[in-house]
């Protein structure tokens, strides 16, 4: 696998929503979040700028959800209900967007993700020590 990629293009598991991305720092941003959205939904979402992503098809058939401080906006297919990308509450300039949804990646391609503190955000953070890490999530495959 190769880390660096600069653009590569996804969509959703129908092919309903499609969309090109340029990732911010390639695949090395990978991570999973503990918060209790994130915790359940289970992806491993990577960085782009707003700028960088360009939705190409299915504008229409994408539904946004918004919990608790309403902030992030969490992008999903409303034909087949995947999670594509989310618009950040701990960046709002950035995009998380789905691996499982980029054109020959899958979340099992890594071995070690990092999970960031979403119980604690740093948004919630008076102190403003930033994002934390609450710990990695290892796959060992068999």
């Amino acid at each position: 696998m190769n880390k660096d990629i600069g653009e590569i293009n996804g969509a959703c598991h129908c092919g309903g929503v499609r969309f090109h991305v340029t990732l911010s720092d390639g695949l090395h941003s990978a991570r999973r979040c503990n918060c209790s959205y994130c915790r359940m939904r289970g992806a491993v979402a990577v960085s782009a700028e707003l700028a960088g992503f360009r939705l190409l098809q299915g504008e229409d058939l994408l539904t946004t959800y918004r919990f608790n401080t309403q902030s992030a906006a969490h992008f999903f297919c409303s034909r087949c209900g995947i999670y594509t990308h989310h618009q950040r509450r701990s960046n709002s300039r950035q995009y998380g967007v789905n691996v499982a949804c980029l054109e020959g990646i899958s979340p099992f391609d890594f071995a070690e993700v990092p999970v960031s503190d979403g119980i604690a955000h740093p948004s919630d953070d008076p102190s403003g020590a930033g994002p934390r890490q609450a710990g990695v999530l290892r796959f060992i495959p068999s």
